[in-house]
């Protein structure tokens, strides 16, 4: 059956929708991509994006890692699930956050991002997408570094 566009609008938003959030964190520095649209438009956050429809998680963490930040990696274990409801102003996201694992690739710039840079985990740019601090200090507690 299809549906009519803006009638699916209306479905999908009243339907949480899933994304990828990533973690690389190596000696002690976290890799954050700055945004370069809205919503948190020069903001800086972990790579990430929505899972496409028949695609694993995992899958979804290493192609918006890739297309955000240039580099190849591997997801691994599972930092959490973040699901307020009032995290992200486009509305209901529900975000799996993976670890992951630099595999190779070149540091670059998408078209969602406009930066991408590696921080010291204990100089985290004040300018920041909100949800994803709780990502990394949950992160950081995981790997026992806070």
């Amino acid at each position: 059956m299809h549906v009519p566009h803006e009638e699916w609008k209306n479905i999908a938003k009243k339907v949480p929708s899933l994304v990828a959030d990533c973690v690389c964190i190596e000696n002690d520095r976290v890799l954050l991509v700055l945004r370069s649209h809205e919503p948190f438009k020069d903001h800086w956050c972990l790579p990430g994006g929505f899972v496409d429809f028949g695609e694993r998680v995992k899958t979804a963490a290493e192609r918006e890692f890739f297309e955000e930040t240039g580099l190849s990696s591997k997801a691994g274990d599972l930092v959490g699930i973040y699901d307020d409801p009032k995290r992200d102003p486009r509305g209901h996201l529900v975000s799996l956050a993976f670890f992951m694992k630099r595999t190779g690739g070149k540091m670059k710039t998408s078209n969602e991002t406009s930066d991408v840079k590696w921080f010291d985990v204990n100089e985290i740019p004040k300018k920041i997408v909100p949800s994803h601090i709780l990502i990394i200090k949950d992160a950081l507690k995981v790997l026992g570094k806070k």
